[in-house]
């Protein structure tokens, strides 16, 4: 079922007659498959994650509910934008509902589906009023947002246009790699060549052992045992002691059958698995879309620990990046604090931020609602601190 909301008031800053919002479901989108494929393919350097591949597979693994609510903004038949979300209590709202974008321990981006093109801003216009609607005034915490990408800064306009208050709780800088014209090109003047000789130290001792290669599948037979090597590979060390590798669990293990199989629609699929004389050292799964490559779940044999064989991994797959051209980025799809951080080159700002529409400004400041968001945060890194020790 489709609720429709409110059309952008008559005083916005573009001409957003021409475009519809509404509340519908997962399922309900999901039967939408051919505008929805169609709207990532228009989507530019938008992130897979709200993708029809990415959310059915959620869907298919129980992670996300038939019935979760999904605003949409349509120009006729043809969608123009997407984002899941939920309502939560939260800290920020002093117990009372907050709304949020969709996430699962597998989604490291969370900006909206949106058409790229001059249109863009008309569209997000009509998908903030959509967002306030869907709310019902109340306030959006907002986590990993890139806010410093050509969305991510169109988005925060369109708040602003609209009155919305919106401010920073904390944000993180997040490794990503721009493809070079060659390898050579990457390689020179490197601001961690320590850590390239290093790798390639790695790797010469990896090869003591036997010949040592790089395979890749992208679909067929071949992608499907690279999954599952995957899930021995992350379930034999530390992860799968701790029950928390994705073999350990039924739903995440479907849903990596699920996302890492290929299927119709935009988004490609990439496994690149290191081998030691034919023996799997490192496996990466990574999602491919709107040019970027991302690298969302790396596992290693942590016997051979000592070679750092997923970083090799990582170094092969940059090398191949700038050979097969696969790419034109790759991002890291990691939190702060990533070993990747001496290896690519760029950096993506991440932040999550609180949002509130013009309705809800007067029941809690936006500084009071930030600085208990950041007291949750300190108070959450703490715990976590304490239970390393």
């Amino acid at each position: 079922m489709t609720a429709a909301l409110a059309r952008p008031p008559a005083a916005s800053a573009y001409p957003c007659q021409a475009y519809s919002c509404a509340v519908t479901t997962l399922d309900a989108l999901g039967q939408d498959a051919a505008a929805w494929d169609d709207l990532s393919s228009r989507s530019g350097d938008t992130h897979p994650f709200y993708s029809r591949h990415v959310m059915l597979a959620h869907r298919a693994s129980g992670l996300a509910a038939p019935d979760l609510r999904v605003v949409v903004v349509r120009f006729g038949d043809r969608l123009e934008a997407v984002l899941p979300f939920r309502r939560s209590y939260d800290i920020c709202g002093l117990g009372r509902c907050v709304s949020l974008p969709y996430l699962s321990p597998f989604i490291t981006a969370t900006a909206p589906l949106v058409a790229d093109g001059p249109e863009r801003p008309a569209i997000l216009a009509t998908l903030v009023a959509g967002l306030a609607a869907a709310s019902a005034g109340r306030p959006w915490r907002w986590p990993l947002l890139s806010v410093e990408t050509s969305l991510g800064r169109d988005l925060l306009t369109a708040m602003g246009l609209a009155g919305w208050d919106v401010g920073e709780v904390a944000r993180f800088w997040r490794p990503v790699l721009q493809r070079r014209p060659d390898h050579a090109a990457f390689l020179a003047g490197h601001p961690h060549p320590s850590r390239l000789k290093d790798l390639r130290r790695r790797q010469r001792r990896i090869a003591e052992g036997g010949a040592v290669s790089l395979e890749t599948e992208t679909r067929g037979p071949g992608l499907a045992r690279a999954v599952e090597v995957f899930l021995t590979v992350e379930a034999a060390g530390w992860k799968g002691a701790a029950g928390s590798a994705m073999a350990c669990q039924a739903a995440h293990a479907t849903f990596a059958r699920a996302v890492f199989g290929a299927g119709e629609g935009p988004v490609g699929i990439r496994a690149d698995t290191l081998r030691q004389a034919g023996t799997p050292l490192a496996v990466s799964l990574a999602l491919v879309s709107g040019g970027t490559a991302y690298l969302l779940k790396t596992a290693y044999d942590e016997t051979a620990r000592a070679y750092a064989p997923g970083l090799v991994l990582e170094a092969e797959i940059v090398r191949a990046l700038h050979v097969d051209a696969f790419a034109d980025r790759l991002d890291s799809a990691t939190l702060a604090g990533s070993a990747l951080e001496s290896l690519y080159r760029e950096r993506d700002a991440v932040a999550e931020i609180i949002a509130v529409p013009d309705a809800g400004r007067g029941l809690i400041s936006l500084e009071r609602r930030l600085r208990l968001a950041r007291f949750e945060g300190e108070a959450r890194h703490e715990v976590r601190r304490l239970l390393r020790r």
